[in-house]
């Protein structure tokens, strides 16, 4: 039998993209004082960010299924260490675009890697608990980064900011050299790419899947890459940006648990995807009728408890047609619902309206639900 991956390692793995994520966003108003960039710029860095993600999911599952999980991993990690480093000793602005892309690129493998690793190990029942306990850390790790990235900058500024990225990425690297194992089964195929594409193209389970789970994260990721200017054109604040993650976490916890309550009482992942769509809607309603006092955080605290409950039953059953090409297939679904999201990011950055941004979320959420039945069992 295989080993299966250490389970404190797999959420630090797992969480890792996220947090490297949230910790930039605090600093992304010094980064565009430093560099001289305008708000819209500096957003784009988080957007880019999601679309190098993309590519990298793809190229890492698919040499996850060709060379294993472990060499696919450790190969990631030491790209993504590089562009860290990179970041830190940038000259100007476009040499910090390229720094980021490389590093969203290596980070890509510790979100593919270990969702293709837990479906090596676990099936049915067990998969749906695994994702619903790594629910907690996926929302609450955003949070944690904010938090730290406030502190880090407010200290050292965005080359702390960036220094400690670069750290986390030689700690990552050397924990999983050590620990991880290599998960891939004996008798997995290795894939032909382009026939998988266009298998998963024409699927419409697929891009359902690959549309809302791009919406929700839009939903919660625009906040990090919005949040931070929204928070500086407030007049009156009775707390800062990085002090919201309180919140957010605090909800997105109540979230990951009652999504566990209900899955134990009986309840489809179909039905709690819909009841997530619900509470993205009544979250976005909150935020613009609260969105010129920093109250409106509690309309993003809903959307965090919808994407906490959202998000582990999309992924439990999305592939459940390609159970022997995970890596291959979770690449491609991965690259599809990071593009939209980069997309989106792109969007709402030159938009700056974080409003319309949750009013257009929900609406969309509504309409791909409406459309077909999505999450079957």
């Amino acid at each position: 039998m295989l080993r299966r991956p250490p389970l404190a390692l797999t959420i630090l793995l797992l969480s890792f993209p996220q947090v490297v994520e949230t910790i930039y966003s605090p600093v992304l108003p010094l980064i565009a004082r430093a560099y001289r960039a305008t708000p819209q710029e500096a957003a784009q860095t988080l957007s880019l960010w999601f679309v190098a993600f993309a590519f990298g999911v793809v190229v890492w599952g698919r040499l996850s299924d060709v060379a294993g999980r472990r060499p696919a991993l450790l190969a990631g990690l030491a790209l993504y260490a590089v562009g860290a480093g990179w970041a830190m000793v940038a000259g100007d602005f476009a040499q910090l675009l390229l720094a980021r892309l490389s590093s969203a690129f290596g980070a890509a493998v510790g979100s593919i890697v270990t969702q293709t690793a837990l479906r090596d190990s676990y099936r049915g029942s067990d998969l749906a608990r695994v994702f619903s306990l790594l629910g907690i850390a996926l929302a609450v790790s955003p949070a944690i980064g904010m938090f730290l990235g406030q502190e880090i900058a407010s200290r050292a500024g965005h080359q702390g900011a960036f220094a400690a990225l670069g750290l986390l990425a030689v700690v990552l690297l050397g924990l999983n050299f050590a620990f991880w194992p290599e998960t891939r089964p004996s008798k997995v195929q290795t894939a032909r790419f382009l026939p998988t594409l266009h298998d998963m193209l024409r699927d419409g389970d697929i891009w359902r899947n690959a549309v809302l789970i791009s919406v929700f994260n839009l939903a919660f990721f625009g906040y990090y890459q919005l949040g931070p200017f929204v928070f500086e054109r407030l007049q009156a604040r009775w707390f800062e940006f990085g002090d919201s993650g309180i919140f957010l976490a605090g909800a997105s916890l109540l979230g990951a648990f009652a999504n566990s309550v209900l899955l134990r009482r009986g309840w489809s992942a179909g039905q709690l995807v819909r009841l997530s769509a619900w509470l993205l809607a009544i979250g976005a309603g909150i935020l613009v009728l609260l969105a010129s006092s920093p109250a409106f955080v509690i309309g993003m605290a809903v959307v965090a408890l919808a994407y906490a409950m959202a998000i582990p039953n999309i992924l439990t059953g999305a592939l459940r047609n390609y159970a022997d090409r995970l890596g291959t297939s979770g690449a491609i679904l991965s690259m599809l619902y990071y593009v939209l999201l980069g997309l989106g990011l792109m969007v709402a950055g030159f938009g700056q309206r974080l409003d319309l941004l949750l009013v257009a979320c929900a609406v969309l959420a509504a309409l791909v639900l409406g459309s077909k039945r999505l999450v079957r069992r």
